[in-house]
């Protein structure tokens, strides 16, 4: 019997059904992977394109607008409509109330939430388990049930047409408590009991130490409270009738005909000055929100 065999007398072996299924498993990932592109390519499309017939039409004359067939590129690029704006609604006084407002209403929000969230995780009271039930609940409270009570209280207490008729009844985010309570349970505690150990109080332990290995969460509630506050219309529309202190949200119902005849270029270019503000921060920051939301998510 020969000792060397040729390569072309050994049998090849044939590929499992395992080996086959690894394989296949590959291309199988590659088409999902297809089409869950395809998939948000169509939802960002759905969501933008609004948004970019809002800001193409802004530059259109009235009558292109509704023109059929539809025309979707202006004849000419003019700034008409914007100066239309500047010229019906006090623009700059405007922005400054609603600048105003965010801030305020975005900030305390954060402050509010970052405090209470701390307290339920790291500090030990009677009733904690209550009291983040009655968070969880105010979680499913619709806004418009409290609208009532809210405004009783703001004009009972004179506070109609003022900055903290319009902050103070939203200030409690029963979503950003929730959001760092998810996120501080996730924190090292050993970091904490150290520094409980080197005789730190929970001030200290809460700005030395939580705030800044929490970040990337304070980061996504800030750009939450900070959209909400910006685009916030039903309350502020409610609380005030003066034009010197409407947000700008509300301001755009200065550019409404009573008659119905509006001048829609206008108020498009009213709304794309709106919606600017927001969508520039939350370019800004939409990677610490992504990072912010995953850090805050429930713990399995």
């Amino acid at each position: 019997m020969p000792s060397d065999l040729t390569a072309s007398t050994v049998p090849t072996a044939k590929p499992t059904a395992r080996a086959s299924a690894s394989l296949a498993r590959p291309k199988r990932t590659r088409h999902l992977d297809l089409g869950s592109y395809l998939t948000m390519a169509v939802a960002a499309l759905v969501m933008v394109f609004p948004l970019l017939w809002m800001l193409i039409s802004s530059f259109k004359q009235r009558d292109e607008i509704f023109t059929s067939p539809l025309q979707w590129l202006p004849s000419s690029i003019q700034l008409h409509n914007y100066q239309e704006v500047a010229e019906t609604i006090p623009v700059g006084n405007l922005f400054v109330n609603s600048l105003i407002v965010t801030c305020i209403g975005a900030g305390v929000k954060v402050l509010l939430g970052l405090t209470t969230a701390y307290a339920l995780v790291f500090v030990d009271f009677p009733f904690k388990r209550v009291i983040f039930v009655a968070v969880l609940a105010a979680l499913m409270v619709p806004q418009q049930i409290t609208i009532i009570p809210n405004y009783t209280l703001v004009a009972s207490l004179g506070w109609v047409n003022t900055y903290q008729g319009i902050v103070v009844p939203g200030l409690a985010s029963a979503f950003g408590t929730f959001l760092f309570y998810q996120h501080f349970r996730s924190l090292p505690m050993s970091v904490l009991e150290s520094a409980q150990v080197d005789g730190a109080g929970h001030l200290r332990r809460l700005w030395g130490f939580v705030v800044p290995m929490s970040a990337p969460t304070i980061v996504a509630v800030a750009l939450v409270s900070i959209v909400t506050e910006w685009n916030e219309y039903l309350w502020p529309l409610l609380i005030i009738d003066k034009p010197d202190m409407m947000t700008l949200p509300v301001g755009l119902t200065l550019l409404q005909n009573v008659d119905g005849s509006n001048n829609w270029g206008v108020i498009l270019a009213a709304t794309v000055i709106v919606v600017l503000p927001v969508i520039a921060v939350f370019l800004v920051m939409q990677k610490r929100l992504v990072a912010g939301l995953t850090a805050g998510a429930v713990k399995g």
